[in-house]
């Protein structure tokens, strides 16, 4: 943080002045989540939480995080692709972990059937802390990424004005020309455009498959509204409605309420508890056999899975999908934080214990998206001493934890009091492509995220209610 900034954080009354200011400031500009309370009215909103003040980042770092994103969606789209390499790595996993399981048997029944749609889309986002070695070195390290449902593509295009007001406000404007402009919303609109295009259908709807609570609504609307601005329709549905309304025609093409679906966009669908019934199983068999486009499908989805994120982080296996071209594989292995596998036999062996000898330097990831999922310190001991002998333990792998610096900010919440806390931040990178058959239509990375959590918390997202919104600010 600049000391500019740092002083700023010291003065209480500048302080006080600037919370009632940044909160208007946030919903002036449409940051904005609904109740707890009320998570499925609109009639109550607030402001979804944020930093008082944007978060000092090394732009070579975040440049590097852009950079990557377009390789990142190539990595993903050839892993979609290989079902060799899926059904190896999956192996273990889906014999203990029944949610895994239970997506790679539709993977599978999709597979024998044949794709019916050459069209895939993919939005994701992949996430980053910045790692601070002992020899006072900082590098880019990824966390994971999303392959479904990645969030807050449309507020993290709202935030910007709102950190540039306040810095002007505080009477700091040299950092104001510090903060990016950001429009992840109008990117992932872009890639679903483009497949709503080559569907060739100007009747057909971009269906959201949404949740049954939808306190964060708004980010949805901004990509929604980037699509009715370009005069596609869209309609919103959860699962339950699909089960009832929902039916392929002898084509396969997917109807819903008695619209032709282009493209189901799942904005659900990534935790067991999403699918509360068998009839939500039957309603994502049925999605993933039409003709409509999926995004992701469910190969993009497996590919998102963190033991495919740890097989990929093998020596030779990058190698492997971009076979000449030894760039590339530097510019994504360089992102790579230790990754580490608990399959049964020597190698997992080592890994438990190596976990267990040093508990503090290491994660415990299960298959899980979501935020909130992990293991730490001595947690993980008293997972890997009762799952050690077990081929349970194939449910996780073992990652490095990675080593960042706190930086002293100001966590906005409702009802939450007004103090400097010392925080951890999350860059995220968007990443948007299509692919029709064996031709990639578009690759871009199209905007980024960066999410600010109080060092106290070990894990957890926005959504998952720990981490706030943030700006970058390049230093």
């Amino acid at each position: 943080m600049s000391v500019k900034l740092e002083d700023t954080l010291k003065d209480e009354n500048l302080i006080k002045r600037l919370e009632e200011i940044a909160k208007d400031t946030a919903l002036l500009h449409g940051v904005l989540m609904r109740t707890k309370d009320t998570p499925n009215s609109p009639e109550v909103v607030s402001y979804a939480p944020f930093t008082l003040f944007p978060t000092s980042v090394p732009a070579a770092l975040f440049h590097q995080a852009l950079a990557v994103q377009t390789q990142f969606n190539r990595l993903v789209d050839r892993v979609s692709q290989n079902h060799s390499f899926l059904e190896d790595t999956l192996a273990s996993t889906i014999k203990v972990d029944d949610f895994t399981a239970r997506l790679f048997n539709i993977y599978k029944q999709v597979q024998q059937e044949g794709h019916a749609q050459k069209i895939v889309v993919g939005l994701n986002r992949s996430d980053y802390m910045l790692d601070h070695s002992p020899d006072g070195r900082t590098s880019l390290k990824q966390i994971e990424i999303n392959t479904i449902a990645a969030s807050f593509g449309g507020l993290a295009s709202r935030t910007p004005d709102v950190h540039r007001h306040i810095l002007k406000v505080a009477n700091l404007p040299d950092e104001c020309s510090l903060v990016l402009d950001n429009n992840p919303a109008a990117g992932l609109a872009k890639g679903l455009a483009k497949a709503w295009e080559l569907y060739g259908s100007k009747r057909a709807v971009v269906l959201f498959l949404v949740e049954n609570v939808q306190r964060n609504i708004y980010d949805h609307r901004y990509v929604e509204n980037e699509l009715w601005k370009r005069n596609i329709p869209v309609i919103r549905r959860q699962f339950e409605d699909v089960f009832r309304t929902g039916s392929l025609d002898e084509s396969k093409r997917l109807f819903v309420d008695g619209h032709e679906v282009a493209i189901v966009y799942f904005r659900n669908g990534y935790m067991p508890q999403n699918y509360t019934s068998e009839q939500s199983w039957e309603v994502r068999l049925m999605m993933e056999r039409s003709v409509a486009v999926k995004c992701p499908d469910i190969s993009t989805h497996l590919a998102g899975t963190k033991k495919v994120q740890q097989e990929l982080a093998r020596p030779g296996v990058l190698e492997c999908f971009f076979p000449d071209e030894p760039e590339t594989v530097a510019q994504i292995r360089a992102t790579f934080a230790g990754l580490y596998t608990l399959d049964m036999g020597e190698e997992g062996d080592n890994t438990v214990a190596m976990a267990l000898a040093n508990p503090d330097q290491y994660v415990l990831k299960p298959q899980r998206e979501g935020g909130g999922n992990n293991i730490y310190g001595s947690e993980i001991c008293e997972v890997l001493e009762k799952l050690k002998n077990s081929s349970e333990r194939t449910a996780y792998i073992l990652m490095d934890k990675i080593q960042p610096v706190p930086v002293q900010n100001i966590l906005l919440r409702p009802g939450a009091p007004l103090k400097v806390s010392s925080c951890l931040s999350e860059l995220g990178a968007f990443g948007a492509y299509v692919r029709k058959g064996s031709e990639l239509m578009l690759n871009e990375c199209v905007g980024h995220l960066l999410r600010t959590k109080s060092s106290e918390h070990a894990d957890g997202g926005v959504a998952a209610g720990v981490a706030v919104l943030d700006n970058p600010l390049l230093v």
